[in-house]
């Protein structure tokens, strides 16, 4: 077959970006489970050509950070560590019910919570690879799919009482933000 000149104007190997912002609903749960607090994330994505959904633990059972608000922290991250994955750079619209961690993204709040401090620091260092992040609230009646996922990662634990996620592997979200993660530019 012979190359057109045409076949020169894109480079090998580089998709067309989807036209359009990818709009991700992303929750936390944290409960009680066998004496131990558990804390699970779910989050929805759907853009042009994109459409995924996970949830899982946001860090292991009886950890002292499994708090409702790491686990929403953990929801968003792993939302936007997805799409990063996927190689999208384009617009994300990042809806959720948690008043705090939006408000936090946004400067609205300052984050006092020692403890929260990697989470924020780790969405904003991955809100910089977009070219545009919206951080924005909606009603818990508008964010049910990602709510039950999130309790969908603590049920799993309730039933197995082992690290839960729905494809069954790791998430680098299991654990708080790595040193190396925290400041890798890239």
């Amino acid at each position: 077959m012979t190359a057109s000149p045409d076949d020169h104007a894109l480079p090998r190997g580089v998709a067309s970006p989807p036209s359009g912002p990818v709009h991700v609903h992303f929750d936390g749960a944290c409960e009680e489970v066998g004496g131990q607090k558990v804390a699970a994330y779910g989050y929805t994505l759907e853009g042009p050509g994109l459409r995924h959904e996970d949830f899982g633990l946001a860090v292991p059972p009886g950890h002292p950070r499994a708090t409702n608000n790491v686990a929403e922290y953990v929801g968003a991250i792993c939302a936007l560590e997805w799409l990063s994955r996927q190689g999208f750079t384009g617009e994300v619209q990042l809806s959720g019910d948690s008043q705090l961690v939006l408000r936090q993204m946004t400067g609205e709040y300052r984050v006092l919570a020692e403890g929260l401090k990697p989470y924020h620091e780790r969405l904003e260092q991955l809100a910089r690879s977009f070219r545009h992040v919206s951080f924005d609230w909606v009603p818990r009646e508008e964010n049910v799919r990602a709510d039950d996922l999130s309790k969908r990662g603590v049920a799993l634990a309730r039933r197995s009482r082992a690290p839960a996620r729905s494809d069954g592997g790791t998430t680098s979200a299991s654990r708080p933000p790595s040193d190396e993660e925290l400041t890798d530019d890239g």
